[in-house]
């Protein structure tokens, strides 16, 4: 009988697939300009000192988005997506879904929709120039573009028999536009959930939790588009007053910002109206997630020789609106 501690050849009954996936060799690797170090020729930007990469025939086709989280306070670009009658071949959905780093079955639905929607967000205009070129040459129609405008909350309104006038809470701020130049109305609900955890210091790995809640706001907004003005002017049921509605007005606020809505487009026969972001919320979180923050409390002493720390977590969506309602303000501008 053979020992335990002897070694056995095993048949060979074919070839052996590696493992793992194979690298690049030292040829295909591309020298950063700045840092003289090596990376894949898949990446746009050094993975070291973040320096755009030279390009070279060889590594043209090779080269893939990261497509990372974009911060808050970076400007990004926007990869959308427009409707065309004929849709991509299986083959070209496939590709598109492993370049934007989708499943194939989300990319469908956004295809399913026929709209201007997002398929990327990316932060540098070197990903959303890969991503554009890509896109294009698999057979979708698309455009990028980049985070403008800005957004005016509006503190009052005064309806005119031939214009609107908008105050953002200066007279200064005022903005009077005939009733045929209001050509947008976006209609919203924002929705922000704050959940807050309490938890106290102690001797072991995890600290011990004495208290959690979670919180939840729910505003309706309008967006106002007026032409030739860019700004978006928003009004919220919150901080509005609705003395433009005169005898109309309730003590409800979601009441008078229905009622409110009505009337401006009793007024402005000639303004498109869209209330499409409420459906649209799941398959717009595939590429524009809601944006969340952390924020602490500080240290607090519960008693002697112990210490809390209070800690929330603050999601919204109001970027992801802000940035679908300026979408739709440059569709009806590039119609």
């Amino acid at each position: 009988m053979p020992k335990d501690n002897e070694n056995f050849r095993l048949p060979l009954l074919g070839p052996i697939e590696p493992s793992e996936p194979q690298g690049f060799s030292p040829a295909q690797m591309i020298r950063c300009e700045e840092c003289l170090r090596a990376n894949p020729p898949t990446r746009l930007n050094c993975m070291y000192c973040s320096v755009p990469l030279p390009v070279t025939e060889s590594t043209a086709r090779l080269r893939k988005p990261i497509l990372r989280r974009v911060e808050k306070h970076e400007s990004a670009y926007n990869t959308i997506l427009l409707p065309r009658d004929n849709a991509p071949a299986a083959e070209a959905i496939c590709e598109a879904a492993a370049l934007l780093k989708l499943k194939e079955e989300d990319l469908k639905r956004i295809l399913d929709q026929r709209r201007a929607l997002p398929l990327a967000r990316t932060a540098s205009g070197e990903e959303a120039e890969l991503i554009f070129e890509r896109l294009q040459e698999l057979g979708f129609g698309v455009v990028t573009l980049r985070d403008d405008g800005c957004v005016k909350r509006v503190r009052s309104l005064s309806l005119e028999a031939e214009r609107l006038v908008v105050n953002a809470g200066r007279s200064n701020d005022e903005v009077g536009v005939s009733w045929s130049n209001f050509c947008l109305l976006v209609a919203a609900r924002l929705v922000e959930k704050r959940v807050e955890v309490k938890e106290v210091k102690s001797r072991g790995a995890e600290n011990q939790i004495l208290d959690t809640s979670e919180l939840f706001t729910d505003e309706a907004v309008i967006d106002l588009y007026l032409s030739p003005h860019s700004e978006t002017w928003r009004i919220g049921a919150h901080g509005f007053d609705f003395s433009c509605l005169n005898s109309e007005k309730t003590l409800l606020a979601n009441e008078n910002i229905a009622r409110l809505q009505r009337t401006l487009l009793a007024q402005a026969t000639s303004a498109q109206f869209d209330d499409s972001y409420q459906k649209l919320r799941p398959v717009l979180d595939l590429v524009w997630t809601p944006e969340q923050e952390t924020h602490s409390s500080g240290w607090r002493r519960e008693r002697p020789g112990r210490l809390s720390v209070g800690m929330a977590t603050i999601t919204s969506n109001e970027s992801q609106f802000t940035r679908y309602s300026r979408l739709l303000f440059y569709v009806l501008n590039s119609a």
